[in-house]
């Protein structure tokens, strides 16, 4: 069993009822009103979403979102006619870096809609079930910072995160004086080497719809090889 202790401790549905009061945005006010799962509620039970963003950069706070791919599964199933991808128009400039990175151009991103025309929609997908995603600096922190100002309000929910995952499992395994003198180190957590040690085929990275298909096929591997279908979200969520 990998250790892994949640950064963050928080009563999430006590925190999701809290946020419908407080929210003044309706559709913020409607997600949170959905509510989430209990702590203890087994990971066979849930309901969940991978999301993966692709962006201007890596700054919450100076980049944004151009791209969203979601894909809600359990751990049985992955459910890809329910599927859903949008361009997003960029609230800043996109930068050369990135988009060598994910190869969106600005003829992409052309009629494409401001994130809050689609807001309802994202949520809507979002609501009432548990998200994950590879590396939650980027997921959560771009949609709260992008949501602070275009709206004004942030959002907060809790994720799954298999890059988490991964590497607290690689670290578990280079410890040990033995392992130091075979100079055995954590391995990559990149989503396609990680996915690689588990036996799933390479898709082309960098499209957000592929990657949140590869998130959710990723994890259920690593439920299957590390945890059991019983345990309680409280396990893995942040």
């Amino acid at each position: 069993m990998i250790p892994h202790a949640p950064q963050e401790i928080l009563n999430w549905p006590s925190f999701f009822k809290h946020k419908q009061e407080i929210s003044k945005d309706k559709r913020l006010k409607n997600f949170y009103k959905t509510g989430t799962y209990e702590e203890e509620t087994p990971l066979s039970d849930i309901e969940f979403v991978a999301l993966d963003f692709e962006t201007t950069g890596l700054d919450a706070n100076q980049n944004s979102i151009i791209s969203i791919g979601l894909v809600p599964f359990t751990l049985e199933r992955i459910f890809c006619r329910q599927s859903q991808h949008w361009f997003v128009k960029a609230q800043d400039s996109l930068e050369e870096n990135s988009v060598v990175i994910h190869g969106i151009t600005h003829s992409d991103l052309q009629g494409a809609p401001d994130l809050r025309r689609i807001l309802e929609q994202v949520l809507d997908a979002l609501a009432g079930k548990v998200v994950v995603v590879h590396y939650r600096r980027i997921e959560r922190d771009f949609f709260d910072a992008n949501l602070r100002s275009l709206i004004g309000e942030g959002i907060v929910f809790p994720v799954v995160d298999t890059m988490q995952i991964e590497g607290d499992y690689q670290q578990e395994q280079a410890k040990g004086f033995i392992n130091w003198l075979k100079g055995k180190r954590p391995e990559s957590i990149r989503l396609a080497n990680t996915r690689l040690r588990y036996g799933l085929p390479s898709y082309p990275p960098h499209h957000a719809l592929t990657d949140a298909i590869a998130t959710a096929e990723l994890f259920q591997a690593q439920v299957r090889y590390h945890f059991s279908p019983h345990d309680p979200i409280r396990k893995l969520w942040l």
